[in-house]
């Protein structure tokens, strides 16, 4: 944004805004930026990122409230996947909250797995409950006895149903928004197949559908891969998941999942149909999540010390105009061009809005929407009108560079999907410094104690991965695998565990996660 002299101006960025108006009070904002850096205070800054229109907290530990900033990051992403999985014939559907005890119990290894998470109503009013009534912690046990009503025949096949809902999950340590609450919002399908290749097919498209909200939309690069049977779904046959890793902290995070189940609650709950040989058999079955643990994990990841910093492609507002007004400069001119250019970006599909509010100051508003992260930001003072120009300013890297506005739009969108490259391969940067590759517990150890996503070779079973578990155990947890990445690196004959010394199956990263 230049003055009338041609030179760039300074904007104080708590000063008082100017203008030919008659002069307004500024509110004199305090506490503004953030008060701690991301590589010094992590927990702390992570917290401070997400109270700014982000989540509000509750009180309820665990629970927070989803602001409009925040709900429509998960809009943007509910649309995409609820017309992704129309296309795969998944319909959507509705099951209620509450779970009756005996449902609950019926698969023993799957409530096992839930049980110390598990909510329970037992008073109505005063009065207590004859049974006391769970409250869903996931819906496999809410849904199978109805599968098992409608599904009579080889014809009912397959049978594909999705929710958009809430589940509580009472029991833990350390509440995280986002990443860690007591009540979260999801959504999670849940197929029938006549076959196990049909089910094996969808849980690799859905996890594909999962990669690509994380990577395409939310700028974050994932592994896809295998949990292990100490990590997979109770009661689940196999459990594969996109897995992030954030720098800052060294851990992993399970970003969604995609389960087989098996055969194992179609045989609790009595899921038989009739092939076309007229002989019973029981079905296959899916079922599969993403939540909005999304979003911690964007904030995460591309977060700096002026905020957020948003993903265009999720941004509510992914381009705010601000005027500049100058001394005697024409300020209804120059807020005349704000709207003219939120008009001509707005008709092109660009979600943008001005920011004309006359009792703060250009640098105010400056620092306030770099903290709501959002990706651009145009700024339109004098000079710029005189010359039929705007300037734009990059939140992912600070470039400003001067446009005409007769080529704005195209320019605009360029610049965001320029904005949306650049922070996926930015974080991808990061992520890919942050891989070691080690052979024995000594690098191991090493690895782990900088803070590293550990790729290792591992024997593959069960005992020794909860012995790796007691041996790392400590302050900051302990480490397991998050994933046996589908793109296995070569692994060379007589490679052994480092973990175990025996005979190496596989390559797995492990770390320390959330």
């Amino acid at each position: 944004m230049a003055g009338p002299s041609g030179k760039k101006e300074k904007v104080d960025k708590a000063g008082p805004s100017g203008g030919g108006k008659k002069k307004k009070d500024v509110k004199k904002e305090t506490g503004l930026g953030l008060s701690v850096k991301k590589d010094e205070n992590f927990g702390e800054w992570y917290s401070e990122v997400c109270k700014h229109e982000m989540i509000e907290y509750y009180d309820i530990s665990g629970c927070y409230i989803l602001r409009p900033w925040s709900m429509a990051i998960w809009e943007i992403m509910q649309t995409f996947f609820d017309a992704e999985i129309k296309k795969m014939k998944v319909k959507n559907c509705y099951f209620p909250l509450f779970v009756s005890p005996g449902v609950l119990e019926k698969e023993k290894d799957h409530i096992e797995g839930f049980a110390p998470e598990v909510a329970w109503v037992t008073k109505s009013g005063k009065s207590d409950l004859e049974v006391p009534i769970a409250i869903r912690p996931t819906s496999e046990t809410v849904m199978y006895p109805y599968y098992s009503k409608w599904i009579r025949g080889h014809r009912d096949l397959p049978l594909k149903l999705n929710q958009w809902c809430n589940v509580v999950r009472w029991e833990f340590s350390n509440p995280t928004p986002f990443i860690r609450s007591r009540e979260f919002l999801w959504q999670e399908g849940h197929t029938a197949f006549a076959s196990k290749e049909e089910a094996d097919k969808e849980v690799l498209e859905i996890l594909e559908l999962y990669r690509r909200i994380y990577e395409e939309y939310l700028a974050v690069p994932v592994v896809k891969g295998m949990k292990s049977e100490n990590e997979k779904f109770a009661g689940g046959l196999y459990t594969t998941s996109v897995e992030a890793f954030i720098p800052n902290t060294g851990r992993g995070v399970q970003g969604a999942t995609s389960h087989c189940l098996g055969q194992n609650f179609a045989k609790m709950f009595e899921i038989n149909f009739e092939n076309e040989k007229g002989e019973t058999e029981m079905v296959w079955q899916n079922s599969w999540a993403y939540s909005t643990r999304t979003i911690g994990v964007m904030i995460m990841t591309h977060g700096d010390d002026k905020g957020l910093i948003l993903p265009p492609k999720v941004a509510s507002v992914q381009v705010v105009v601000i005027p500049v007004p100058y001394k005697d400069a024409n300020t209804q001119g120059i807020f005349d061009a704000c709207t003219a250019t939120v008009s001509a970006l707005s008709e092109a599909g660009i979600r943008a809005e001005e920011d004309l509010r006359d009792n703060y100051s250009p640098g105010w508003k400056y620092s306030n929407w770099e903290m709501k992260g959002v990706p651009l930001r145009i700024e339109i003072g004098p000079r710029d009108l005189e010359n039929d120009q705007v300037r734009t300013v990059r939140r992912d890297n600070g470039v400003k560079e001067d446009i005409p506005r007769g080529s704005l739009v195209e320019h605009v969108k360029e610049l965001l999907e320029k904005i949306q490259e650049n922070m996926y391969e930015v974080a991808k940067q990061k992520r890919e410094a942050c891989v070691e590759e080690i052979r024995t517990w000594d690098e191991f150890i090493a690895a782990l104690n900088k803070k590293k996503l550990i790729l290792a070779p591992w024997c593959d079973e069960e005992e020794v991965e909860r012995d790796v578990k007691a041996r790392t155990k400590g302050e900051t947890g302990a480490a397991k695998t998050l994933c046996s990445p589908f793109e296995q690196p070569e692994l060379p004959e007589g490679t052994l565990c480092f973990a175990s010394g025996k005979p190496a199956k596989k390559w797995t990263y492990w770390g320390r996660s959330y």
